[in-house]
C-alpha cells in the first residue's frame, strides 16, 4: 500500500442541501474532478432518501412521469432489506434502490474543504434515469469536458454521456452503453485516430473473474472492438473490478487507477472496496505493461471505514500535479476525500 502524502475530507452530507422537499442527503461522493482555470471543479453524486418514516413500510424514491420525484411505499414483509443500498421484492425478485441520486457542481480556488461553493444541479430527466444519475467521470476532449455517468432505471444500470464547457450548462447525448454496464471512463487523447474508453460489463452469469474491458469509437457515441484487458486476480478484487479515474498520459504509458471489491462473507454485506493501478501501452492500450503489487489504497481513515456503506474507497478522478498525483474518491458511499501520492512511489509500486 502506498504512503499517503496527504489526506483530506473534502465534502460530507451536511455540506449539501437536499434538492427535494421532505428528503435528506445521505451521501455526497464519487466525484469527477478537473482543473478549470484557477479552480478545482467537482461534479459529485448526491444521494437522497425520504426524510419521512412510516411503520412497516419502506419509501423508495423514483422520478415520476411529470419530472418530479415521487416515493413508492412498499410493505416491509415483502422486502429483503439486508442490503442498505437496495431492496429486493420477495414476490418477483426485482430490486429497487433505497435512494435517488443527482449530480451537483462544487468549485474551489484551492481545493480546501472550507472553500468549496455549491453550483448547478444535474438532475435525472429521462425514463432511463428513473432511479437516478450516479458516479460521473470527466475527461477533457476536443475543447469540451465530457462526462460519463450511470443512468439507473427499471431497465438496469446503463452509461450515458453529457458535455459542458463551463459546468454551468450541460448538453445530454443519451445512452452509450446499455445495461448493465458501468465505470465507463474516456481516455483524454485519441489512439490511432479513435476515441478510447474503459468499461465494466456486469453479466449475471459468472463464467470468469470480474473484468475491465476496452472499446473504440469514431464519434464517442457508437462503441466497438470490445476487448477485455484485465481480470481481477487477487482476493481484494474478487467480487468486482472496474475503471476508477479516467487514465492520464505519462511518459511510461497510460496510468489507470482502478477499483476492486472483495467478495462478501455474509448476506447483505458489501465487500471492502480498495484501489489499484495499471499501466497500459500508449499506442496499444489493450496491452497491459505493469500493475500494482496489491492495493495502493484501502479504507483506513474513519470516514472511509464508517458510513452508509462501510469500508469503501472508490477512486473517480486523478489530477496530475507533477511530482504529486491528487486522487479524488468516494468514501463509504458518504463523503468525498482526496489523497496525494508521490508519482515516483506509485510507479515504483508497479510490476
Amino acid at each position: 500500500m502506498l504512503p499517503r502524502r496527504s489526506e483530506r475530507l473534502v465534502l460530507k452530507p451536511e455540506d449539501v442541501q437536499p434538492s427535494t422537499a421532505n428528503f435528506k442527503v445521505i451521501g455526497v461522493f464519487n466525484p469527477g474532478a478537473v482543473r478549470l482555470g484557477n479552480e478545482i471543479v467537482l461534479l459529485a453524486r448526491v444521494s437522497e432518501q425520504p426524510s419521512e418514516h412510516r411503520p412497516d413500510v419502506t419509501g423508495l424514491p423514483r422520478l415520476g412521469s411529470d419530472g418530479a420525484v415521487v416515493v413508492d411505499w412498499l410493505a416491509n414483509d415483502n422486502l429483503d432489506r439486508s442490503d442498505s443500498r437496495v431492496v429486493r421484492r420477495k414476490d418477483d425478485g426485482l430490486q429497487r434502490l433505497t435512494s435517488i441520486s443527482h449530480l451537483r457542481v462544487f468549485r474551489s480556488h484551492d481545493g480546501k474543504p472550507e472553500h468549496f461553493t455549491v453550483g448547478p444541479k444535474f438532475l435525472p430527466q429521462s425514463s432511463y434515469e428513473e432511479y437516478g444519475v450516479e458516479d460521473p467521470r470527466i475527461t477533457r476532449l476536443d475543447g469540451k469536458y465530457w462526462i460519463t455517468y450511470v443512468a439507473v432505471s427499471r431497465f438496469g444500470a446503463a452509461t450515458a454521456l453529457a458535455s459542458t464547457v463551463d459546468f454551468v450548462t450541460f448538453e445530454r447525448h443519451g445512452l452509450i452503453f446499455y445495461p448493465d454496464n458501468k465505470d465507463v471512463v474516456l481516455f483524454p487523447h485519441k489512439v490511432q485516430g479513435k476515441y478510447v474508453s474503459l468499461h465494466r460489463p456486469s453479466p449475471s452469469s459468472r463464467f470468469s473473474r470480474p473484468q475491465i474491458w476496452l472499446a473504440y469509437s469514431a464519434d464517442l457515441m457508437h462503441w466497438g472492438n470490445h476487448e477485455p484487458i484485465y481480470a481481477g486476480s487477487e482476493g481484494w478484487e474478487s467480487d468486482r473490478v472496474g475503471a476508477g479515474a479516467p487514465p492520464i498520459a505519462i511518459d511510461e504509458g497510460w496510468l489507470e487507477i482502478y477499483h476492486g471489491s472483495r467478495q462478501a462473507t455474509r448476506a447483505g454485506e458489501v465487500g471492502a472496496y480498495s484501489a489499484g493501478a495499471l499501466l497500459l501501452d500508449r499506442n496499444d492500450p489493450t496491452c497491459l505493461l505493469r500493475r500494482s503489487r496489491g492495493v495502493i489504497m484501502q479504507p483506513s481513515a474513519d470516514f472511509e471505514k464508517q458510513g452508509f456503506v462501510p469500508s469503501v474507497v472508490f477512486p473517480t478522478a486523478l489530477i496530475d500535479a507533477g511530482d504529486l498525483l491528487h486522487l479524488y474518491y468516494g468514501a463509504a458511499d458518504t463523503c468525498v476525500g482526496v489523497v496525494q501520492f508521490s508519482r515516483h512511489e506509485l510507479l515504483e509500486a508497479l510490476q
